[in-house]
Parts: structure tokens; sequence; C-alpha cells
């Protein structure tokens, strides 16, 4: 039996988890997901928690679905509760971030500014200070694979490269930094 797959998940008040059809729908007050699953588990919902199990099925693509359905329906009721947020810093002399209409324009360094359009389900917190220097991004929703997916693909548009570190990091990740050009020593 899974470890993860075996633990309950409590939903909240305010949080209504449907199962049905082979999909899983979880609706609160910052929206609703639904999630397919395979036929082979067994969600029930009882006393306010949602119980996942495989029942005798020693299959070993149903193990690994036990404990991942059961951590995806976890994120479901936490991003219609809480929602998630991934920030990035824009690190880089010239390098900054600006609001256009619901999306962004990134100007990274390149002869062109890059835009990025508004993304269903997503949206876009900056947090700007010319004099301490930050440039940070929030990108902001209730899906997590969504939201870590562009976090993912506006940080690829400009990687931090590891001599000066500038581009688009995570900002708890951590560049390893590399020594420049050693010169010349001496005549």
């Amino acid at each position: 039996m899974s470890r993860i797959g075996r633990i309950p998940v409590d939903i909240p008040s305010g949080v209504d988890v449907k199962v049905e059809d082979g999909q899983v729908r979880v609706k609160g007050p910052k929206g609703e997901l639904t999630q397919a699953y395979d036929k082979n588990l067994d969600i029930k919902i009882e006393n306010g928690k949602v119980i996942v199990s495989r029942g005798d099925s020693e299959d070993r693509y149903v193990r690994g679905q036990h404990g991942l359905i059961r951590t995806l329906i976890q994120n479901m009721i936490t991003g219609v509760t809480t929602g998630f947020k991934v920030s990035l810093d824009i690190v880089g002399i010239g390098y900054r971030v600006a609001k256009n209409g619901n999306g962004i324009t990134l100007s990274l360094g390149y002869s062109h500014p890059i835009e990025v359009a508004e993304i269903p389900g997503i949206t876009f917190e900056l947090e700007v200070d010319a004099r301490a220097k930050i440039n940070r991004l929030h990108v902001c929703g209730i899906d997590k694979v969504k939201v870590g997916q562009v976090a993912a693909d506006i940080r690829k548009l400009r990687a931090p490269e590891p001599y000066k570190g500038k581009g688009v990091k995570y900002v708890n990740e951590v560049i390893m930094r590399k020594a420049g050009k050693a010169g010349k020593t001496g005549k």
C-alpha cells in the first residue's frame, strides 16, 4: 500500500468535492478544477475526507497512480482555497518587467521586448522597486501544474548565466557562479 496514497485528504468547509464518471471535481471559493483518474482506483468521500484506494490490484501502473491521484486531489483542494504562487526575480542591468493589460512585457537584453499574453487561469503580479533594484514577478493561479509550467516557460526566456547571474531566476534559486577570465599574469 502506498504510504502517501493511504493518507485521507481533509475537505475544508466551503469546498465541494464530487466523484463521477472517472473524474474528480473540486469546487471552492477561488474556482473549480477537474482531474481524471484510472477506473481501477476507488475514490470515496466519507466524513469530510477523500479516501483513495486501489483495492486488490497489484498492477504496477495502478500502484503508481495511487499516490499520484491522492496528491493531485490534495493540490486541487489547496488551489481552490488558497491558490499557488511562484516568484521570479529578473536580475541584470536593463532587465525589467512591465504589465501589458493582463499580460506582461519583458525586456531581457534582446533587441526586442518579449510579450507574454494573458493566460486563462493565471494572473501576474509585479513587485518593482528601483532603489532596491528589485524586479520581481509573481505567477499566481489555482492549478499548481499550470502555475509551475508558466513560471518555467518565463524563466526559459533568459535563464540565469553563471558568470554574473543575469537572467530570470526563481526567488530561492542559487546560481553556482564561475570565475571569469584569469587575465594576464605580469610581463
